[in-house]
């Protein structure tokens, strides 16, 4: 593995190198980074040249001034200029969640940059049909952060969503540096992150005209929960049926041999 930084504008991006072949750009969601893609980089780096990053303000990849509020475009911008610096074919990508969120952002803006954007549960909220329901809970849980903190608001985030609260046994050896990375993270995501990230919508137009191919991927075990109703809300709107993963909304981490295989035949088209 090797691990590198990219200056971009207002911050320097932490990103790491797996194995070789086609790049594979992995975006992970809300506050989580690189390492909660260990496990599936293993199993796909053989195939791939598996390149997953910290989004800036997350963890290794710090801004240059003080935290603001964050934006779709620039985080799509910043994937852009990744991709550029790691060659000029366009990219396979895996975006999770938020993460999801920046590579349609990209796939929409930068169409050149991007082969196939596999968006596993994406948290737009705004296409659902309770779309001002759901952007009011979102509110709520900024607004409990504000005055109650950090485990008050992501409590009431992880019921509103259907999420389990908490990890309910130990993280694997290979995630247990990552989910200190993240706990620390939750202020800056809470604060900054969670209303521009749920309440972004996709340009659903120019991602069904561009030249991109765009696979919306749902967990086989998260049917109900907010994340994987937007998923399946989204995939209606580009006319494509959502694929199954296995696993929940992390499913990359819980089962990454058997996300990595399904990953690897969607990618090739099967």
């Amino acid at each position: 593995m090797g691990m590198s930084f990219l200056r971009v504008p207002g911050a320097r991006l932490y990103y790491e190198v797996h194995g070789s072949g086609p790049v594979l750009l992995m975006i992970p969601g809300g506050p989580a980074d690189a390492g909660v893609f260990a496990g599936l980089a293993a199993y796909m780096a053989d195939r791939y040249t598996v390149v997953p990053y910290d989004p800036r303000g997350n963890s290794r990849s710090a801004l240059d001034g003080p935290p603001e509020d964050q934006r779709m475009g620039v985080h799509g911008d910043d994937a852009a200029r990744l991709l550029a610096a790691l060659g000029a074919e366009p990219a396979y990508m895996l975006g999770s969640s938020g993460g999801a969120q920046i590579g349609l952002n990209l796939a929409a803006r930068y169409p050149g940059r991007v082969h196939t954007l596999v968006a596993h549960e994406p948290p737009c909220v705004g296409l659902l049909p309770d779309a001002a329901e759901q952007r009011a809970f979102v509110n709520a849980v900024y607004d409990t952060y504000r005055t109650h903190g950090v485990r008050p608001a992501m409590q009431k985030f992880a019921a509103g969503a259907g999420l389990r609260d908490g990890p309910q046994s130990p993280p694997p050896p290979e995630m247990r540096e990552a989910f200190g990375r993240i706990m620390r993270n939750l202020d800056f995501f809470l604060a900054h992150g969670l209303q521009p990230i749920s309440l972004y919508v996709p340009d659903v137009a120019t991602l069904r005209a561009g030249p991109a191919r765009l696979v919306v991927g749902v967990g086989e075990t998260s049917t109900g929960q907010l994340a994987h109703r937007t998923a399946v809300a989204l995939a209606e709107r580009l006319g494509t049926a959502p694929v199954t993963f296995p696993g929940d909304h992390g499913g990359y981490g819980t089962q990454p041999a058997a996300f990595a295989e399904k990953l690897h035949r969607v990618l090739r088209g099967e």
